[in-house]
C-alpha cells in the first residue's frame, strides 16, 4: 500500500461531515468519495470540498479499486449490512459505535475482517480524549489505589434516536470508557430504564455493572433531561479523579483525598479518623487535541503501518455483548444478567498500541 490512504465516507451527517474534513486535512490521506442517500447533504460536501467524488450508494464504493478504506456512520441498525459488504471487498473499516446491534453480527464482521487480513475499528471516540488519557494514567501507575467504583452521567434533552434506545445511543460511550479504564469487561450487570417521552424504546436508562467482586459501576442516561452532562468519576482508596467533558478550564480534577477500611475495630471514633486520607484538589494539564482527530490519526496509522487498532473489533464486540446482556436485563425487570468471557482481559493502553508494531 501506499503512503496516501484514499478514504471514502459512507454517512455524511453531522459525524461523517466531520471525518470528510479531517481526512481532507491530513497529509497521509485522500478523500476519494461521499455517500449519503440525502442529496443536499452531498451538495454540500460537492461545495465544501470540490474534490471529492460523491454518490447515493455504498455498493459503489465496494467496487472501487481507488479505495482503501471506509468510514461508516450510518444508523447503527445498518451497520452490519454496509459492513459486511465493504469487508468482503477488502477494505479497511473505521465504523462509529456501536459496532452492530447484535452479538452476532459484530463476531461476524470480526471474523470477516481477520479472514480479509483488513483492518477493523470502532468510533469508541472516548478513548481518544485527553482527559480520558490522563485518569487512565493515573490508574496505571497505581495513584487511585484500589478502585471501589465508577460512575457516568451523560443526560440532555435529546438528540432521539430512532434506531435504537438511550442505553445503546448514550452508554455505550461510558461501557467502553469503563473497559478501557478498567482492563476488563464486566461479569453481570443490571438495569433499569423508563419511557418517559412515550415512545417505544427506553429514553432513560440506570445500569449497574460488575467488574469484579469489589469493583462496581454505575451509568445513568438520558434523553429527558434538560441539564447536560458528561461526566466520569473514578473513586479509590486513594483519590477521586472527576472527568467533566463539557468543562472548558478544568477536564480533570483529581482529589487526594481518600479512605481504607481498618483491618482491626478502631478503640475510639479519633482512632476511626487515621484511616481516612486527606490531601489537595488538583486539576492536571492537559495537551489541547480534538479526539475525533486522534482517532482518526490513530486509524490511519494502524492500516500504514499495520498496527492493531486500540479500539479493535473485539473491543467494540464487547461492547456490543453487554449491551445486549443490559437489554436482557431491562426486560426482567432490573435482574443480574451475567456475561462469560473466557480468557479475554483488556491489555493496558501501551500493550494494546503496540501489538503488532513490532
Amino acid at each position: 500500500m501506499s503512503h496516501i490512504l484514499r478514504v471514502a465516507i459512507v454517512g455524511c451527517g453531522y459525524w461523517g461531515m466531520n471525518y470528510v474534513r479531517l481526512f481532507s486535512e491530513m497529509p497521509e490521506t485522500e478523500v476519494v468519495v461521499a455517500c449519503d442517500r440525502v442529496t443536499d447533504r452531498l451538495h454540500e460536501i460537492a461545495r465544501r470540498f470540490p474534490g471529492v467524488k460523491t454518490t447515493t450508494q455504498a455498493d459503489d464504493i465496494a467496487l472501487m479499486d481507488d479505495v482503501d478504506a471506509v468510514i461508516v456512520c450510518t444508523t447503527a441498525t445498518t451497520h452490519y449490512q454496509v459492513a459486511r459488504h465493504l469487508l468482503e471487498a477488502g477494505k479497511h473499516l473505521l465504523i462509529e459505535k456501536p459496532l452492530t446491534t447484535s452479538a452476532a453480527d459484530a463476531e461476524d464482521l470480526v471474523r470477516l475482517a481477520e479472514a480479509r487480513g483488513v483492518k477493523l475499528m470502532v468510533g469508541h471516540v472516548f478513548l481518544f480524549n485527553p482527559g480520558v488519557e490522563k485518569v487512565k494514567t493515573y490508574i496505571e501507575q497505581g495513584d487511585v489505589g484500589q478502585i471501589y467504583y465508577l460512575h457516568a452521567r451523560r443526560t440532555n434533552l435529546g438528540p432521539i434516536r430512532q434506531d435504537v434506545n438511550a442505553i445503546w445511543d448514550l452508554a455505550t460511550h461510558d461501557i467502553s470508557i469503563f473497559n478501557y479504564l478498567l482492563n476488563r469487561t464486566p461479569q453481570w450487570v443490571s438495569a433499569v430504564g423508563s419511557r418517559v417521552l412515550g415512545s417505544s424504546r427506553e429514553d432513560v436508562g440506570f445500569v449497574a455493572l460488575g467488574y469484579s467482586p469489589t469493583i462496581r459501576g454505575h451509568i445513568h442516561v438520558s434523553w429527558a433531561d434538560p441539564n447536560k452532562v458528561r461526566e466520569i468519576v473514578v473513586v479509590g482508596s486513594n483519590m477521586r479523579i472527576a472527568f467533566d467533558d463539557l468543562s472548558a478550564q478544568e477536564k480533570v480534577r483529581v482529589y487526594e483525598k481518600g479512605i481504607v477500611s481498618s483491618i482491626i475495630e478502631p478503640a475510639s471514633y479519633g482512632e476511626y479518623h487515621l484511616s481516612i486520607r486527606d490531601g489537595s484538589i488538583i486539576s492536571p494539564y492537559l495537551k489541547i487535541s480534538e479526539p475525533l482527530k486522534n482517532q482518526a490519526r490513530h486509524f490511519v496509522q494502524c492500516v500504514l503501518d499495520d498496527r492493531q487498532p486500540l479500539s479493535d473489533g473485539r473491543n467494540g464486540l464487547d461492547v456490543v455483548r453487554v449491551l445486549e446482556a443490559i437489554d436482557r436485563s431491562l426486560n426482567l425487570n432490573g435482574a443480574p444478567v451475567e456475561l462469560e468471557w473466557g480468557e479475554r482481559v483488556y491489555a493496558n493502553r501501551e500493550e494494546a498500541l503496540a501489538r503488532t508494531a513490532s
